[in-house]
């Protein structure tokens, strides 16, 4: 990362052009120059982690049905990526795609990718709730992460929910992990704050900044963190910069680090 310049983190792979949560998405993103990648997290029937933001496939995959009421083998003979481009079989010159990276991404998978880049990459994985399985998200994550040597202090991962309960979860299954409380209301931060420990970094979206900049002025001269999503505007790349944040979630990862670095 530059210095004085926030993060960039890429929501859900470089998903401003290719598939969100597919793992063409994700080695874009990289090849981008992403400092690192965000992902949403959802458990399947057969207690698989996979990288899926709604909690059914109609959007991505036209299908009616929930994530976690199917197994892993079901969601991998899904196509997540033509949605993208509907249009790309017709394209005689489009180069080949591999259907690898069209497929459901579990996060296993993710995060051998990120283990196995030439360089360092940090990962921010979002817990989604409500789910049925509540706290079982947190637990196999954490277990996941172990496995990985990443749930201690040195982890280049941290959690973030919109869920107080499930951070307070994930720091009683692994104290050492970073955690950032997202929020999208103006008072969804002193709501929280008599639940949260006082290492919490603070997830705002960015209407939030542009809406409530006197508040993100608040929370940040209090030496809270600030993570912010989804940036993908170069006036409001400004804006995370006047504010301090430290970490910039965008669809355009390697458009927003050629902006910071210009």
């Amino acid at each position: 990362m530059g210095e004085g310049r926030p993060q960039v983190v890429a929501h859900r792979g470089s998903s401003a052009t290719n598939a969100e949560h597919t793992l063409g998405a994700y080695v874009a993103a990289l090849d981008e120059g992403a400092e690192a990648l965000e992902c949403d997290v959802r458990l399947t029937a057969d207690g698989h982690l996979v990288c899926v933001h709604d909690r059914d496939l109609v959007r991505v995959a036209q299908k009616r049905a929930l994530v976690s009421s199917m197994e892993l083998s079901e969601l991998e003979q899904l196509d997540v990526a033509s949605w993208k481009h509907p249009w790309a079989d017709l394209d005689d010159e489009a180069p080949e795609r591999d259907p690898e990276l069209g497929k459901v991404l579990t996060l296993r998978r993710l995060l051998e990718t990120a283990r196995d880049y030439p360089r360092p990459v940090e990962l921010a994985i979002e817990t989604k709730h409500p789910t049925r399985y509540a706290g079982l998200v947190e637990r196999r994550l954490v277990d996941l992460l172990d496995e990985f040597g990443w749930a201690g202090p040195d982890a280049p991962v941290r959690v973030m929910s919109f869920s107080w309960i499930a951070l307070r979860r994930v720091r009683r299954l692994a104290p050492d992990l970073r955690l950032v409380f997202l929020m999208d209301g103006p008072t969804d931060w002193a709501r929280v704050r008599p639940f949260a420990e006082p290492d919490w970094i603070a997830g705002p979206g960015i209407k939030l900044l542009r809406k409530h900049p006197d508040l993100i002025r608040k929370i940040r001269a209090n030496g809270t963190e600030l993570h912010v999503w989804t940036v993908n505007k170069e006036s409001d790349v400004d804006l995370c910069r006047e504010l301090g944040v430290s970490a910039v979630i965008t669809d355009k990862p390697g458009q927003t680090l050629h902006y910071l670095e210009g």
